[in-house]
């Protein structure tokens, strides 16, 4: 049997990953913090009558914070495990199968497109032309992070631990993704905000989370679970880490966002999705 061709185009790590490790991910995964959805709302104007795109959506973390807007949202989102999560936890938004490579959706179709948790994924290139092919003329984009306070003692030794099963996966904190948007010249250049965002959340919460990396899901069953005991022990060893009863979880969120501009490159033709990408 052939391989999903959008699976094919999408990093092994996300594919696997993020397919079996999707319950976690909806469970372990922070929503943003409403003066983040706030900002988004008045820098893309987002409300009645606009169409947003929330691409590479997973369960829907972001999803679910632009419905109340009354937007029209669309959630595009490769792997089928997130989809069914982000189904079953935002009804009201249409759900639709694609890359950010490949976005299946007319010219000229949306107001806005949001990017939550994923831009390191894409192939920034062929995603920023896309991006700028669905957006109206002068449409905007936005990305934004939760990321993990390492300034804070243990999250930093759990950032650490995590971290040594990387290998080649993708991340936020190594990707050009900035530098490679800005040599498209295809949006005018990123402005950013900066959020703490501390949420409270059981242990079991913190383990969903570890759980929902990418490359810790792709672990063999027993590595994994050494791994969530190490995360265990990492937190039960910092009195600090605890409010009671429960973890405070430090992220810090960052929104980034720009317009597009006029430009020929995004009349180029679209990728042929039945070409996958390396890696």
């Amino acid at each position: 049997m052939s391989r999903d061709p959008i699976i094919s185009a999408i990093h092994d790590s996300a594919a696997r990953g993020f397919d079996r490790a999707a319950g976690e991910y909806e469970r372990g995964r922070p929503e943003y913090p409403s003066a983040a959805i706030e900002l988004l709302v008045s820098e893309l104007r987002l409300g009645p009558g606009s169409t947003v795109i929330d691409l590479a959506a997973g369960t829907g973390k972001l999803t679910r914070g632009l419905i109340p807007t009354g937007a029209h949202v669309i959630a595009v989102e490769p792997v089928a495990g997130m989809r069914a999560q982000l189904v079953r936890a935002v009804p009201a938004a249409k759900v639709l199968s694609g890359t950010a490579e490949a976005i299946p959706l007319a010219d000229g179709s949306a107001d806005a497109v949001l990017v939550a948790q994923a831009f390191h994924w894409f192939d920034t290139p062929v995603a920023a032309r896309e991006i700028h092919r669905v957006l109206h003329p002068g449409g905007r984009l936005a990305v934004i992070w939760n990321i993990w306070d390492d300034s804070v003692e243990w999250v930093a030794r759990m950032q650490e631990l995590v971290g040594a099963y990387r290998g080649d996966t993708p991340q936020r904190g190594t990707s050009e993704w900035r530098e490679q948007l800005a040599a498209t010249e295809l949006f005018t250049p990123l402005t950013d905000r900066t959020l703490a965002h501390v949420v409270a959340g059981s242990l079991d919460v913190l383990l969903a989370r570890t759980a929902s990396v990418s490359f810790i899901a792709t672990l063999p069953e027993a590595k994994r679970a050494n791994v969530l005991e190490d995360v265990r022990a990492v937190v039960a060893e910092d009195p600090e880490a605890w409010v009671e009863d429960q973890l405070a979880m430090p992220y810090i969120t960052n929104v980034a966002w720009c317009h597009a501009r006029a430009s020929a490159i995004a009349s180029q033709p679209r990728p042929d999705l039945s070409a996958p990408r390396p890696g």
